[in-house]
């Protein structure tokens, strides 16, 4: 296997915190914008469009502390990716919804589009840190700054945008990427991709290079598991064990993943995230 520290390394491009959600400068989009549907993960129902009851005027939550015991557990995993504040802070000036009324409508619609490009610039900008993908770097740097224009536009504009096609440019370009990145890994490497792999018992498994991308790993055995330089773009890690996995050189995990699975001290993550709150120390 090659010297995995070539697989990636700190990047001022890898640190974008305009891609992590802040939410004190954001008006509480995402506890009005989508829908809830009460489920294990919601304890209420609650339309598009309307605020959560447990959104305070100040835009805070208030039961924040309290999310998982009260059965908001899909509050706790949610990302918005930093799209939250740019809508509120730059696509409509600072002006919340509450003072304007009659712009609610179109800021609560913007959401989800904004969320979309800013998930696909989180992605284009970890590709950008895979040293192994540096053949098409130049590539991925046109498109993210394609996306990241777009999300300077008016609310109009986003709109109109053409999404889907922006995340087929980018699908392409993170699959290629994440080609490039585990081609050094010596081995055959799994193809799990899309995998139903709920409750696996995958203890102590090299899956070192292995493509796990929008596998199903529910509930899964990962205690002691290698998944250095495996692609876990899109993998459900709901409630997945991931005691003493290292996890450091992974491609494309992101926080909220790691929110919904469980762990401790001992699981190893890359630099850019950190343990949940929740993990016990």
């Amino acid at each position: 296997m090659s010297d995995e520290r070539d697989h990636a390394a700190p990047s001022p491009e890898g640190s974008r915190p305009d891609l992590r959600a802040d939410c004190e400068r954001c008006f509480g989009l995402c506890c009005v914008a989508p829908a809830f549907t009460a489920s294990s993960d919601f304890a209420i129902d609650k339309p598009a469009g309307k605020a959560c009851p447990n959104l305070g005027e100040d835009f805070r939550c208030g039961i924040h502390r309290h999310l998982r015991q009260r059965g908001f557990t899909g509050c706790t995993v949610y990302d918005c990716f930093g799209a939250g504040q740019k809508i509120s802070q730059i696509t409509f000036g600072g002006v919340d919804w509450r003072r304007a009324p009659g712009t609610a409508g179109r800021m609560f619609e913007v959401f989800p589009v904004m969320r979309n490009l800013h998930e696909l610039l989180w992605y284009l900008t970890e590709a950008l840190t895979l040293r192994p993908a540096r053949p098409i770097h130049a590539e991925i740097r046109r498109a993210r700054d394609e996306v990241e224009r777009l999300t300077h536009d008016g609310p109009d504009a986003l709109l109109k945008a053409d999404v889907a096609a922006h995340r087929r440019e980018a699908g392409e370009l993170l699959q290629r990427a994440s080609e490039l990145a585990r081609a050094g890994v010596r081995g055959k490497k799994k193809e799990r991709r899309g995998a139903d792999l709920i409750g696996a018992k995958l203890k102590g498994a090299d899956l070192r290079g292995a493509n796990l991308r929008g596998a199903y790993l529910l509930g899964a055995d990962l205690r002691g598991a290698d998944l250095r330089t495996a692609d876990l773009l899109g993998a459900d890690l709901r409630g997945a064990d991931l005691r003493g996995a290292d996890l450091t050189e992974s491609l494309f995990l992101i926080q909220s993943q790691l929110d919904a699975a469980k762990g401790d001290a001992t699981t190893k993550l890359p630099p850019s995230l950190t343990h949940p709150a929740h993990w016990p120390a």
